[in-house]
């Protein structure tokens, strides 16, 4: 029951300005991301004279297992203090992150400076997607879910394109930054606004018929490897990670070397995230209609296709292209792979089910900066990007082989739910 005495009802529609408020706080979410996305690679080769592309992306590997490994504990964590309250802790470490930036004399400080973005993107981000899934039918999880992370990555790319201008006429350092703050204040205001969904979480666990819970430690195994098809959706995740820390440390730098100027270098890196956000609203959606099994499949050969196609072009429109299909592939990927999880997972453990499920993807960040430093030391950044699309085309076969479609009827969702 919620303040007034009525029970909360689960849907969009019912449930519109919530869902809005949540859609504009993960908006300010992706922002946190994308003020660095453009110019932090050229700090690190330009400003500290870092020589080698494995110190350059020493920033992502840092961001990438911060991100993971809180993560994983975000889901215990929201069970035991409430999503809104770890929300909010999420903001207020992301003040942190634009000012070490901003005074930064070691590179050391820029890594630290991740670890606390990787902090604020695992308690924001996995708070607005279990809010929204506290909020929605069933059968409207892949739609929910596509809205937060349209959301997210137009947040991300706009803020990409806007600091990467900032910086052509100023400097990269601190004026682009400043930019952060102000995305760090926003979404910290927006987020004292948003209703809480714990209401709207119990009435789930109230209305299955057989609730089930699991140990944590059983549900890591779950979506790790003994659930063919929780784990199909954790590799998937992370190939598809991997492949964006490859394209977050390797594509300024490869467009630089190309002979790009920062301004060209913002718009290519721009039109990869502005894709993937915008066709989220559509690829949610889709998922929630034609299943989620063909859109991942089809996403992660998109994906490996684009990053070939990048590493082969020579033109800037070539390259438009490219991150135009890089970010399709991604969308018909990102919100599909966590409405799977949410299907299987019950509501007693989905919050659990996501956090692993989101440690794996995003270990990805740090696997891909790694792998794309070590080689890019050995061969060229164009080399690099060729070789490592085959990991999201292995991904797209194992996804193939070994997972079940997971999208249910309304009348199996009933009788799962034991609702009317």
């Amino acid at each position: 029951m919620n303040r007034v005495g009525i029970a909360p009802i689960h849907g969009i529609r019912q449930n519109a300005l919530a869902f809005t408020m949540l859609i504009a706080v993960n908006l300010f979410v992706g922002s946190m991301v994308g003020m660095e996305r453009t110019i932090l690679p050229l700090i690190g080769e330009e400003e500290f004279q870092l020589a080698s592309a494995s110190a350059t992306l020493s920033f992502i590997i840092s961001f990438g297992f911060s991100k993971a490994i809180v993560n994983y504990f975000a889901g215990a964590l929201a069970e035991r203090f409430g999503r809104k309250k770890v929300l909010l802790t999420g903001w207020m470490i992301g003040f942190l992150v634009p000012l070490l930036v901003i005074f930064a004399q070691y590179w050391w400080v820029i890594v630290v400076a991740n670890i606390f973005l990787g902090v604020n993107q695992a308690l924001t981000w996995s708070m607005t997607v279990n809010m929204k899934i506290d909020l929605v039918k069933p059968n409207e999880r892949g739609l929910a879910i596509g809205l937060n992370e349209a959301a997210g990555y137009i947040g991300l790319s706009a803020a990409a394109a806007i600091s990467g201008y900032v910086a052509s006429i100023y400097s990269y350092r601190p004026e682009p930054f400043i930019l952060g703050l102000g995305f760090a204040f926003i979404g910290f205001i927006l987020s004292i606004g948003v209703k809480s969904t714990e209401a709207y979480l119990s009435l789930q666990r109230v209305s299955s018929i057989q609730p089930v819970y699991h140990s944590k430690g059983t549900i890591f195994k779950m979506v790790t490897w003994r659930n063919r098809t929780l784990s199909s959706c954790s590799i998937a995740g992370m190939a598809t990670d991997l492949k964006d820390g490859l394209a977050w440390g390797l594509f300024p730098l490869f467009l630089s070397d190309r002979g790009l100027n920062i301004g060209e270098i913002g718009l290519v890196v721009s039109v990869y995230p502005t894709t993937w956000g915008a066709f989220q609203l559509v690829t949610g959606y889709m998922s929630d209609r034609w299943g989620r099994k063909p859109l991942i499949v089809t996403g992660m050969i998109l994906q490996a296709i684009a990053l070939i196609w990048i590493a082969c072009s020579d033109a800037l429109g070539e390259w438009i292209i490219g991150a135009f299909a890089l970010g399709l592939g991604t969308a018909l990927v990102y919100p599909t792979l966590q409405a799977s999880i949410s299907d299987v997972a019950e509501p007693t453990w989905r919050a659990s089910a996501m956090g692993v499920y989101r440690f794996w993807r995003d270990c990805g960040y740090a696997f891909g900066a790694l792998l794309a430093g070590l080689i890019a030391d050995i061969v060229s950044p164009q080399w690099t990007i060729a070789i490592l699309a085959s990991i999201p085309l292995a991904a797209a076969f194992q996804s193939m082989i070994r997972m079940k479609e997971t999208l249910m009827s309304e009348d199996e969702n009933i009788h799962r739910m034991g609702t009317v």
